[in-house]
């Protein structure tokens, strides 16, 4: 009896995460992502392609790509296979996860889309996964706090993985924690958290403008490299001042009160 012959992997299928022996799904335009789209968006993020050449060439919106391969382990991670069970659990996931509102399915959905759109938003500005998921949730909360057992229910994830999100966060300055009248914890984000992130990344650039300066004199005036750094100096300086003074401005315009009739 022969034997079977090892199947050589193409290198997109290689990258893919192996072969697809199951059914040819059908991609729908808009509709979700299909396990074939999946392994060329694959092979394209192991090529080095920007998000918005792949999704052309799948006819998606490059949102669609970027979502995708952030949520499913970044640009180094990402696998097709691996990306495609996830969708499938997540999914499985909402059908028993219990109802946010009295909205339509569709309005349920459009609301699960945008918590994942700005979930993705925020890991891309550097938050892990599970504390940018709490924070999402706590956003977008028509009450405006939410306990540890409701982000449980909403998440469908442990009471551990919530507590070291909020714990993260907490850290970072960007919610407080407050009891309500039957004694249980509330978290709540910070009003002026946005504020507090912008003037934060103005000092980081300004930062950067007091480094470039500083090896201006060590390199010596006047040299290829000083002239350099003293560029990078003065603009860092110049972005840095402006967003101060816009920020501090649309604080005072926001923390206005109605003038009185």
């Amino acid at each position: 009896m022969d034997r079977e012959q090892p199947v050589a992997l193409s290198r997109g299928e290689r990258y893919a995460g192996g072969i697809n022996h199951g059914r040819t799904e059908i991609a729908v335009p808009g509709g979700r992502l299909t396990q074939q789209e999946r392994q060329q968006i694959a092979l394209g993020v192991a090529d080095g392609l920007a998000y918005a050449e792949i999704a052309r060439r799948l006819d998606r919106p490059t949102s669609t790509i970027t979502r995708e391969v952030m949520r499913n382990g970044g640009p180094t991670a990402y696998r097709a296979d691996l990306a495609h069970r996830a969708t499938e659990h997540r999914a499985h996931r909402r059908r028993h996860a219990p109802s946010r509102g009295q909205g339509t399915p569709a309005q349920s959905e459009a609301v699960r889309e945008y918590e994942e759109a700005f979930t993705t938003l925020l890991m891309g500005q550097g938050l892990p996964k599970m504390t940018a998921r709490v924070l999402t949730c706590l956003f977008t909360a028509d009450a405006g706090s939410l306990t540890a057992s409701e982000l449980v229910r909403h998440l469908q994830v442990s009471p551990a993985s919530v507590s070291k999100a909020i714990a993260f966060l907490e850290g970072q300055g960007l919610l407080r924690r407050e009891r309500d009248e039957r004694r249980r914890e509330r978290y709540l984000v910070n009003d002026d958290v946005w504020y507090q992130s912008t003037i934060a990344g103005a000092r980081g650039i300004a930062q950067v403008a007091e480094t470039a300066r500083r090896g201006v004199g060590i390199l010596g005036p006047g040299t290829p490299a000083a002239t350099r750094l003293e560029n990078i100096a003065r603009f860092s300086d110049f972005i840095s001042q402006s967003i101060l003074r816009a920020a501090e401005q649309v604080r005072d315009i926001l923390h206005t009160g109605p003038e009185a009739g």
